[in-house]
């Protein structure tokens, strides 16, 4: 009899005790505090996304509309794309006015605005540091240009 009261106590302690468990909580607040900011930071890294495919629908649109341009015998003023025949060409590329059709971003999503002949796109009309811009080839030995996108204001 004493020796099943002696394994009955030994098998009441199997709990944790309160170190370990002070332990785990901290170890829990440690990744906590590091798990938080990266998910704060998600809105900065959409729109860098954002902004960053506004810059790749521009290239592809421009590639694009050029590859039209070259096939159809590369002397038209306007192309067709897609069923759109207005896209008009300066050089071999689009223009201002044929890029924003070639590349149809929506009005919804960003701002485009002219400054001068090179359009600039925007991912919000508030954070005017978070852009692409796109400049129209010049002559038929320069071609368009679209930089990188500026993302400080992201």
């Amino acid at each position: 009899m004493n020796k099943s009261i002696r394994s009955f106590n030994q098998s009441a302690q199997a709990g944790f005790t309160l170190i370990e468990l002070v332990v785990v909580i901290v170890i829990l607040g440690i990744l906590a505090a590091t798990a938080i900011p990266r998910f704060v930071d998600m809105a900065t890294q959409a729109r860098i996304a954002k902004i960053n495919a506004a810059r790749g629908t521009l290239q592809s649109a421009a590639a694009l509309a050029h590859s039209q341009w070259l096939v159809t015998g590369s002397t038209l003023t306007d192309i067709s794309m897609e069923g759109v025949n207005n896209v008009n060409m300066a050089f071999g590329y689009p223009s201002a006015t044929g890029i924003l059709v070639a590349a149809n971003l929506s009005a919804a999503d960003y701002t485009t605005t002219t400054s001068g002949a090179t359009i600039v796109v925007s991912e919000n009309p508030a954070r005017t540091d978070c852009t692409v811009t796109y400049t129209p080839a010049t002559s038929l030995t320069v071609p368009a240009v679209v930089s990188a996108a500026t993302t400080t204001g992201c």
